[in-house]
C-alpha cells in the first residue's frame, strides 16, 4: 500500500507531512465547522452559500478567500484518483472531529469505497507527553503515521451518522452517540463538549465560557492578551483558534474588566459564576452550531440533558 491520499486539518500540520515526503496525494481541508451553521451536504451550492455569509460575516473572510482556500481543495477531492487508501490526519479535539465527520461524510457521497486510516493525537509507547500531532517532532509524527488506526465500516457510518445529527436541529440525537463504540478514541469527548456549548439553563453562559470566568477568578491574570492566552490554553477538548476565542472574550466582556493591573470579575461576573443570576436573556443571539439555533436549547448540568425551549 503506497498510493496514498491524505486529507490533512489545516495548513500547519500539512506542512509537517509534506516534510514525511510520504507518498501519495494531499489534500488540505480549511474549514471551521464546529462554529457556524452547516448543512449535511458538504459542497453543494447551499453549504457554500451558507458558509461564505457565516465567515464573512463573523470572520472578515471573503467569498474569493473560501473558495480559493477550502472549495478548490474539495475540488481536487472529488478529482483525485490513482490511490487504494485515505489517511485522515486530525486532531483529538472538537475542532478537528467536526471537520473530519464532515469530511469523511462527503467523501462516502462522491468517491468509491477504499480503506480509512486515522492519524490522531495520542500518546504512544516512547512518548513523554500528549501533544497535539502539529507539536510533534518529525520522528514521533511518523511514529503516529506507523501506528495509523484503521477504520472499520461501522466506524465511517458512525460518523457519517454524527455529522448528519450535528447538522440537524435537534442536539439531543446526536447527544446519544456518545455511548456509542468506535475506533474514534475522542469522538464521545469532542460530542460531549458540544453538548456543553449550548446556554447553561440556570446561568446562561455554556461550559467553555464559565471556565473563562473561573480563569479570571482564580489566575492572576494582568491583560486581556494574557487572558486570550489562558484561555486558549486551559480550553479543554474545543480546540479553539486565537481568533474563535476572541469572538468568546467578546462575547464575555461584561463579566470581566481590567482594573489597575488585574483582570477581575464585574459584578455580573461574579453573579454568573455563582449562579446567582440567569445572563440567558441579556446573551441571546442568532448563532448556530451545526443545524441548531444555540439560544434555542439549554444545556442542564444537573442531568446532562439539553432541552429545547
Amino acid at each position: 500500500m503506497d498510493r496514498a491520499l491524505h486529507i490533512v486539518n489545516g495548513d500547519s500540520l500539512t506542512e509537517q507531512v509534506e516534510e514525511l515526503d510520504l507518498p501519495g496525494q494531499i489534500i488540505v481541508w480549511r474549514e471551521l465547522l464546529c462554529e457556524g451553521p452547516s448543512i449535511k451536504e458538504v459542497g453543494s451550492s447551499e453549504f457554500i452559500k451558507q458558509r461564505e455569509k457565516f465567515l464573512k460575516e463573523t470572520y472578515d473572510i471573503s467569498a474569493e478567500n473560501y473558495q480559493e482556500r477550502f472549495v478548490s481543495q474539495l475540488k481536487k477531492l472529488k478529482a483525485a484518483k490513482d490511490y487504494d487508501h485515505v489517511v485522515l490526519w486530525f486532531e483529538f479535539d472538537l475542532f478537528c472531529h467536526i471537520n473530519m465527520i464532515a469530511t469523511i461524510s462527503f467523501y462516502h457521497e462522491h468517491k468509491p469505497k477504499v480503506p480509512f486510516y486515522l492519524v490522531c493525537s495520542k500518546r504512544l509507547k516512547g512518548e513523554d507527553e500528549f501533544l497535539p500531532l502539529s507539536r510533534l517532532s518529525e520522528k514521533h509524527l511518523l511514529n503516529h503515521f506507523k501506528h495509523k488506526i484503521q477504520l472499520q465500516e461501522k466506524d465511517l457510518e458512525i460518523a457519517t451518522l454524527v455529522w448528519e445529527l450535528y447538522c440537524g436541529s435537534d442536539p439531543m440525537k446526536l447527544k446519544k452517540q456518545i455511548k456509542k463504540t468506535s475506533n474514534f478514541e475522542y469522538l464521545s469527548s469532542c460530542i460531549r463538549a458540544h453538548i456543553e456549548r449550548f446556554p447553561n439553563s440556570k446561568t446562561g453562559i455554556n461550559s467553555l465560557e464559565r471556565n473563562v470566568l473561573k480563569l479570571v477568578e482564580n489566575q492572576k491574570i494582568t491583560s486581556n492578551n494574557q487572558l486570550l492566552g489562558y484561555a486558549l490554553q486551559y480550553q479543554g477538548y474545543y480546540g479553539y483558534s486565537d481568533s474563535q476565542m476572541e469572538r468568546v472574550l467578546k462575547k464575555l466582556a461584561i463579566f470581566y474588566t481590567l482594573e489597575g493591573e488585574r483582570v477581575v470579575l464585574t459584578a455580573k461576573g461574579q453573579d454568573a459564576l455563582n449562579q446567582k443570576k440567569n445572563f440567558y436573556q441579556e446573551l441571546k443571539n442568532d448563532d448556530c452550531l451545526g443545524g441548531a439555533r444555540v439560544f434555542d436549547f439549554l444545556y442542564d448540568a444537573e442531568s446532562h440533558k439539553v432541552l429545547k425551549l
